[in-house]
Order: structure tokens, then sequence, then C-alpha cells
């Protein structure tokens, strides 16, 4: 079993661990070193594709790309054949050698769900738990987890039978997300079943699902998981990170980083995309999105995040931040 202690240095192991979740387009080496520095305990990587990995293509090698520092650090896969998962499993480990591989039940995306990966399993428990299977045996020793939702819609959750078949075919820990794939990311997460999943299994449980405070913290680890999962409140704010390790030490009141500060890190975040990919324009297009998450609840409003939605050098975003 992956014992999440085993993740901490001696001095660390009393610590709550905070995981910072796998998103598609986001948690890239420069996005998950800046989580990491401001308090994520484990990190994965963006899903990959098991056909993508089969292929050797350059772009799915850059998508299992990490550094030393980000460790502990596991690749997500996705997919629904057991054996091309399998062997996808086994070529990460040759090339990058990951702490451990995780298993994506739970996207909903539909470009995913309908080549029967992601939440498309939670429908289909026996081939769930070939594919759990095959990839367990196949890198043996190393641990494999899983990510999954509640449920594929509020007439199917079935997230404590999902979690006990994964439990027995050797998956280490799971990452339950309160919503079912139906939800998408719209309405609230379903504690109370993350809850009922804790009770069903042995395995470590990762609550995941509307934590975008101290607060939030606080109340979600009353159900009993072994850790939390961030993933839309760290887009805004890598901070959270930090805010709820205070909050979890006793801490009674974390002092939230300046407007400066905020503008420093979305600098660093920007050069480092612009070095990364050797071309200013194409990386100041890919932050975009990234650049509208940062700057949610700046001033300016409506009018800044049209600029945002348009800028494309960092000269362009000083001149927006001089003039708020």
């Amino acid at each position: 079993m992956l014992e999440l202690s085993s993740c901490f240095s001696s001095s660390d192991r009393r610590r709550f661990p905070l995981f910072l979740a796998p998103m598609a387009g986001v948690t890239n080496p420069i996005f998950r070193r800046i989580c990491k520095e401001h308090g994520a305990d484990i990190l994965t990587t963006e899903f990959v594709s098991a056909d993508g990995i089969m292929h050797q293509n350059e772009r799915t090698r850059r998508y299992l790309t990490f550094t030393e520092g980000e460790r502990p650090l596991g690749v997500q896969l996705f997919g629904g054949d057991p054996e091309r998962l399998a062997t996808a499993a086994q070529r990460v480990l040759d090339w990058v050698k990951p702490d451990f591989i995780d298993l994506n039940f739970g996207c909903p995306a539909n470009k995913v769900v309908c080549r029967h990966g992601g939440s498309s399993l939670l429908r289909d428990c026996p081939r769930l738990e070939q594919v759990a299977l095959a990839v367990v045996k196949a890198v043996a020793p190393l641990p494999v987890t899983a990510k999954i939702r509640i449920g594929w819609d509020e007439n199917s959750i079935n997230a404590t039978t999902t979690a006990r078949i994964l439990e027995a075919s050797g998956i280490t820990r799971i990452a339950v997300h309160g919503r079912t794939k139906a939800q998408g990311y719209c309405g609230k997460a379903n504690w109370e079943v993350i809850a009922q999943v804790v009770t069903a299994v042995k395995i470590p449980v990762i609550g995941n699902g509307d934590i975008a405070s101290s607060v939030d913290a606080l109340e979600a680890i009353k159900t009993g998981v072994a850790g939390l999962m961030i993933g839309r409140a760290a887009m805004n704010n890598p901070w959270i990170f930090s805010e709820i390790h205070a909050a979890l030490r006793g801490k009674s009141k974390f002092v939230p980083p300046t407007f400066q500060e905020r503008c420093d890190l979305i600098r660093r975040h920007c050069r480092e995309e612009i070095t990364s990919k050797g071309n200013e324009l194409a990386a100041m297009s890919s932050m975009r999105a990234r650049l509208m998450a940062y700057t949610k609840g700046f001033s300016g409003g409506r009018p800044l995040r049209e600029k945002i939605s348009r800028v494309s050098s960092l000269a362009e975003l000083e001149d927006l931040f001089a003039a708020l």
C-alpha cells in the first residue's frame, strides 16, 4: 500500500497532505512547481492517453516531463483498454520513473468519455476492474492510485461500489470528486458520498470538490478523508495550499498575498512559459485562460478580462497592471 506518510520527510509526516488535482491544459511543470512552492504536497501530471504513449509522440513526452523537485509525483493515465493501459504504464516507468501511476476514472469530458476513458468506466465496473488489475500487475511494486467521481448521474451513484472494486484490485489510494459525470463542474460536490467511501474501504481516500478556502477544508476533513485535492481554486489562488496548512496547524489567521505579490507571480509564470516555449506570442496566447483565472477579483472587472483575452506579450500585460 502507498502510505501517505512515505511522501514526506520524517519531520513532516504529521502533515495532512494536500494534492494538486491534475487538470488538462493547466498543471504543466511550471504551474506544478508554483503550487509546490506554496504548499501543495503531492503532484500529478496532466492526464495522458494510453494511445498517445503507445504512439510515442513528442507531445505526449512533454506531458510526462517533470523535475526531481516536484516529487512525490504521479503520472495520470486514461483509456479503456486494459492491455494498452498496462503497456503504456510500463513505458511510462521506463521513460520517467514517477512515484506512482494514477488512473483517471473521473474525467467528464465527452471527448474522453466517447473513447471509453475517464468517467465512462463508472458505468462499466467490469472493465474498470480489468483496467485496474492490468495496470497494478504491470507496474508492481510501484503504487497505482485512482481518481473517480461519485457516479455517472444522480440515478447511478456508485462510488462505494467502485471504491471497493478498486481496493480489491490493488489500488492503493482513491481520490473522489464529489460530483457525477452528468454534473460536470456544476452544482455542489456531495461530501456525504465521499464520507461513505471513507467508511467503505481501508485504503486512503482523498476528498475533492469545492475546496476554495481553509474554512471549506476544515469542514471537509470532518468526513474522515486522508487528504484533500485542490483543483480549480488553485488556478486562481496557488496560495490556498499555504492557507489550508496554516489552518491545520491552528494558526488563527492567514495573511493573503498582496496585489503586488499576485502580480509578481503572474509575471514569473508568464516569463517561465515564454522561456519554455521559446516564443512569446505562443506562450502568452496559451496563458490567456490562466491569466483570466489569476486575475479573478482584480479591479477592472469585465474590461480587464476582455483585454487579457487578447494579450499577446508580457509588455501588454505590464501595461494592464500599470493601469490598475
